[in-house]
């Protein structure tokens, strides 16, 4: 029997739901904060270390917890055509993750917090949007169907990824705006090694490959299959952790290997042994960043069933909480500190924009495709 028992029903009430995506979203902007306790290492120490905890040991600690029969589903998986399928593409969705996390990590080094998250978590929402139909071929569709009917969810969707565009654009204005009128020191001050130009390219990439963990997630329905009907079966709740398992796998194996490379390349392998340096509390907060970051994607799959036919809200709805926290803990930390009102104003516009976005897309949601 799986440790937790499936506590939450799939009937419970959508605000549920939306307050399981909102605190995922919590965890979002957090997660970067332990990096800060972390003393002497260089940075592709720390990351190896959040990926190990993030990627491997609490995704495998949650299976192991509530799907008592994670490997069988695995092996199954891999030895049936459309499953081994599955597990390849969930598998690239990490791996594409992955790389998308190399710069997310950078992005925040060159923007900080605050602005790092909230262009960077406005552009994966737009990405998790427009891409998958593109991909299928059938983005049309989301305009109208084969006999010419409006497709007025389609049309609010794209309407929300307009939205979401045009708050981007406000922050990124914001980011400008703040790069003319702080001095070097105070930037520094805040964020110490701001590079907006380059923050904002970073920010851009990392945003669109981000986007296809949510690929991986919802590309899993085979293996979510196997995992109800392999015994000992995982509740309908838990499905989902063997997908979880696999596409954070693809993620580990892009992080380890890329922040392996530069331990050589710079000479940081002693980082994990060096005797001068706060050992054990290294290690500590970057396992903590990375048990943190994973609480999101939890946070995401476990408030997809209390959501019901909306579950598929949850990824802006989660990417709205982690901007608007990010923003206040942008705030605190003194990022916007000594910026002017216009800037700030523009900072806002840009949030409200983006806030905006999600709610819109949740909207599209209730309203009725052409033929139905």
């Amino acid at each position: 029997m799986p440790l937790f028992a499936e506590s939450v029903s799939p009937t419970a009430s959508p605000l549920l739901g939306v307050l399981i995506f909102v605190m995922g979203g919590l965890a979002g902007a957090l997660f970067y904060l332990p990096f800060k306790k972390v003393k002497g290492w260089a940075w592709e120490s720390y990351w190896f270390i959040f990926a190990v905890s993030a990627l491997i040991v609490v995704p495998w600690v949650l299976a192991f917890c509530t799907s008592p029969n994670v490997i069988k589903v695995l092996h199954a998986a891999a030895l049936q055509d459309k499953p081994r399928n599955e597990l390849g593409y969930c598998c690239l969705c990490g791996a594409m993750w992955g790389v998308g996390g190399l710069t997310w990590g950078l992005m925040i080094r060159y923007l900080g917090v605050g602005l790092g998250l909230a262009i960077g978590c406005g552009i994966c929402s737009a990405a998790g949007t427009l891409i998958p139909p593109v991909i299928k071929g059938n983005f049309g569709a989301l305009i109208h169907d084969a006999a010419g009917h409006l497709n007025n969810a389609g049309l609010v969707s794209l309407g929300a990824v307009l939205v979401s565009i045009i708050g981007i654009i406000f922050v990124g204005g914001a980011g400008m705006s703040k790069e003319k009128e702080l001095t070097e020191k105070l930037k520094k001050a805040a964020v110490a090694e701001y590079n907006f130009k380059l923050g904002l390219f970073l920010a851009a990439f990392s945003g669109l490959t981000s986007a296809a963990m949510n690929f991986g997630l919802q590309g899993g329905g085979k293996i979510e299959e196997l995992a109800t009907t392999v015994e000992p079966i995982t509740s309908d709740i838990w499905k989902w952790t063997p997908v979880l398992v696999v596409v954070l796998f693809g993620g580990f194996v892009v992080n380890a290997v890329w922040c392996l490379i530069l331990n050589v390349k710079n000479k940081t392998t002693g980082d994990y042994v060096k005797a001068s340096l706060p050992l054990a509390t290294n290690f500590l907060f970057a396992a903590l960043a990375g048990f943190i970051w994973c609480m999101q994607m939890i946070s995401l799959k476990t408030g997809e069933p209390v959501m019901g036919p909306m579950s598929y809200v949850g990824w802006s709805v989660l990417f709205s909480g982690a901007i608007l926290f990010s923003t206040v803990f942008g705030v605190l930390l003194g990022e916007w500190r000594g910026t002017s009102p216009r800037t700030r104003l523009l900072l806002t516009l840009g949030l409200l924009f983006l806030v905006a976005s999600s709610v819109i897309s949740g909207y599209s949601g209730h309203l009725k495709p052409p033929g139905t």
